[in-house]
């Protein structure tokens, strides 16, 4: 059994969600926010065996989506105060993938 975390921008988590359910695959969501640019980010922990991990992988590759956007720039940032907005990659997804020691579904 495997534990995959899946960090993904909330921009993308309805979508993501929904690719995993029809899947077959059960998603907890839990939200989340990004530490440098504070942008709010879901988390996903979806439970699956070790031969469905690649499966859920490539949802995740179809379903996160990078893109660009323009943040304005403040002196906790960077140390130094810019009165232009930058330009930033956001999206995507950060995965990590854990072993189960144990499983259970309590009822």
């Amino acid at each position: 059994m495997k534990m995959i975390l899946a960090v993904v921008q909330a921009d993308d988590a309805t979508a993501v969600v929904q690719a995993i359910n029809q899947a077959g695959y059960r998603a907890t969501r839990i939200a989340t926010e990004g530490g440098w640019l504070r942008h709010e980010n879901v988390t996903l922990l979806i439970g699956v065996e070790g031969s469905e991990v690649n499966r859920v992988l490539e949802i995740l590759r179809r379903t996160s989506q990078r893109r660009t956007t323009y943040i304005n720039v403040t002196a906790e940032v960077t140390g130094m105060f810019s009165m232009q907005p930058i330009e930033v990659e956001v999206g995507g997804a950060t995965v990590f993938v854990l072993d189960v020691e144990r499983f259970e579904r309590l009822v």
